[in-house]
């Protein structure tokens, strides 16, 4: 009997074994990003793509998904990590390394931007043109878009730009960091996850970011003032969603089909215009608390127009000077964003 029962035994596990074995993915990659689980962009954006890859590949194709740095490292690391293999794929920002992808500021220079929509558009197109073999060649691109209107988030009111003066104020790139110098503040270079900690203990008096991400942040706790620019924007950032190239080249084709119909300009569109959605519900849970919504008026933007202009002037100069081409790149962004803004 004890033989009969271990026979038994041992030909059930085989057949979970057969089983897990005919279910198991033909490829597991791992996706690395620095945003907590609960965020608006893992929620909306990654994780259903996530789903739709794998459901499309029909279980082929399993991406493990690693949030808030679980795999280790810090924010700007996650393109090396994903350049080296240490991560398949990776969501984050080429401003996290300054000078690195130096054609994608175009779209972070202020009051570029009209919709996040219409600019994940005329960047996914310009990348196109100009970035995919060139700032990104070590990696393959699967979307390239941008957050909606970014604000300025504080701890007193900020109304005109004089108010910047002497305020530590944590902006999230190269760009920004030169366009709040111009204006008065002292920018604090940091990775968004560490804005809460940094508020709470007074090493920023302020912080730059999109509504969406304020949620998962807390930021509305933690400050009471937040300044909008009426139908103008002030800034934007960038961001891409990058795969391992080695990775990518070794699917076959019918699977590298369903990764490149889930990659490119209508995703990019897609993901822009949610994060830009996604800015409602964390605007609207601040003025439940209370908080003061700054809305400056057209007379009002004009003067922070005007002080921000240098920041421009700045850039186009500095990227002609590196051979790049600023005064066409700049052109040929507004030109493509006025195409698809509608």
């Amino acid at each position: 009997m004890t033989s009969l029962a271990g026979a038994a035994t041992i030909s059930i596990m085989a057949m979970g074994a057969v089983a897990t074995d005919a279910n198991a993915a033909d490829v597991t990659l791992r996706m690395h990003q620095f945003l907590p689980e609960q965020a608006n962009v893992p929620q909306n954006i990654l994780i259903p793509w996530i789903k739709k890859i794998q459901e499309e590949s029909g279980g082929r194709i399993e991406i493990q998904h690693f949030p808030a740095m679980q795999l280790g490292g810090k924010p700007p690391q996650l393109m090396d990590q994903v350049i080296d293999g240490i991560a398949d794929i990776v969501w984050t920002l080429p401003g996290y390394t300054p000078g690195r992808f130096s054609r994608t500021e175009v779209f972070e220079l202020p009051f570029t931007m009209t919709n996040a929509e219409a600019v994940s558009k005329a960047y996914w197109e310009l990348g196109e043109e100009l970035m995919l073999d060139q700032d990104f060649k070590e990696i393959k691109v699967l979307g390239l878009w941008v957050h909606g209107p970014g604000l300025i988030h504080s701890k007193e009111p900020i109304r005109s730009v004089k108010d910047l003066n002497g305020v530590k104020l944590r902006a999230p790139t190269r760009v920004t960091n030169a366009m709040f110098k111009n204006l008065g503040a002292t920018p604090i270079g940091m990775p968004i996850p560490a804005v809460p900690a940094a508020l709470s203990k007074g090493v920023i008096d302020a912080t730059v970011i999109p509504w969406e991400v304020t949620g998962a942040l807390k930021v509305s706790e933690l400050v009471t003032n937040h300044t909008t620019f009426g139908d103008d924007t002030l800034y934007t950032a960038t961001f891409v969603l990058a795969m391992n190239k080695d990775r990518y080249n070794a699917l076959p084709d019918d699977l590298k089909a369903v990764i490149d119909a889930n990659s490119g300009l209508n995703f990019s569109a897609f993901a822009g215009k949610q994060m830009q959605a996604d800015d409602a519900a964390p605007r609207k849970a601040a003025m439940d608390r209370g908080n003061t919504i700054i809305d400056l008026t057209p007379d009002q933007v004009a003067e922070w127009k005007a002080a921000a202009a240098k920041t421009t002037t700045d850039w186009v100069a500095e990227m002609d000077a590196k051979g790049l081409d600023g005064t066409g790149l700049l052109s040929k962004a507004t030109d493509l964003i006025a195409k698809h803004t509608k």
